[in-house]
């Protein structure tokens, strides 16, 4: 299935914006910023990575079915899953 850039915008924001967050942790561990603090942000970017990838299946899902595609759903799960 492929997707259209426009029909995962909002991913690849989130994707951009977490990606700026973790360049900020990486920043903070290389001037030996307080643990907490890096920790905090980090969990913020993985977060915000699983709801991207969440958000992408999502789109692949409604496209298929508007589109009156199969949906296999072995394959579903299996994305589903790899998420875990």
């Amino acid at each position: 299935m492929k997707l259209e850039p426009e029909s995962v915008k909002a991913s690849i924001t989130r994707l951009k914006r977490a990606r700026g967050q973790l360049d900020a942790v990486i920043a903070m561990l290389e001037s030996g910023d307080e643990c907490e603090k890096a920790l905090t942000q980090l969990a913020a970017v993985s977060k915000a990575v699983d709801r991207a990838g969440y958000l992408v299946i999502s789109t692949g899902m409604k496209q298929c079915i508007a589109s009156g595609n199969e949906v296999d759903e072995e394959k579903l799960s299996k994305l589903f899953l790899s998420l875990a």
